[in-house]
């Protein structure tokens, strides 16, 4: 595992802890691999996603908890909870990176990989339509 990688696994691991000690009825789920009902290609780490636009769409937390809108403007909606428009921002994305800046000004990154978005300690999965 790279050293980025295990840094971002022990980020998610501690915010995991965290979110099930303040709320024991929260369920928070790491992954290792991709979520069985969601996004299950690797087509995304061939070509940079940037390319092949494949990023646009729905994200999620295995929990279902936060949702991200990617949109072909290149804004973005955050979903928390029952929460609408969370965050709401801008984003680009450069080869397999993703920059947000929400309407307050904060910034925040991520990187997809193999058909996953790993973004601020949290794991996203395409929502696939089928």
């Amino acid at each position: 595992m790279k050293e980025h990688s295990k840094r971002l696994y022990a980020i998610a691991t501690i915010i995991a802890t965290f979110n099930t000690a303040c709320n024991p009825t929260h369920h928070v789920y790491l992954h290792t691999g991709a979520h069985p009902e969601l996004s299950k290609t690797n087509k995304l780490d061939s070509a940079k996603i940037e390319d092949t636009k494949a990023y646009l769409g729905k994200w999620v937390t295995e929990d279902g908890y936060i949702k991200h809108y990617l949109l072909p403007n290149s804004r973005y909606k955050e979903t928390r909870g029952n929460k609408e428009n969370a965050y709401q921002g801008t984003y680009q994305v450069t080869g397999n990176h993703i920059d947000y800046k929400d309407d307050t000004g904060f910034t925040a990154d991520g990187e997809f990989k193999n058909g996953i978005l790993y973004h601020a300690g949290m794991v996203l999965y395409k929502e696939i339509n089928e």
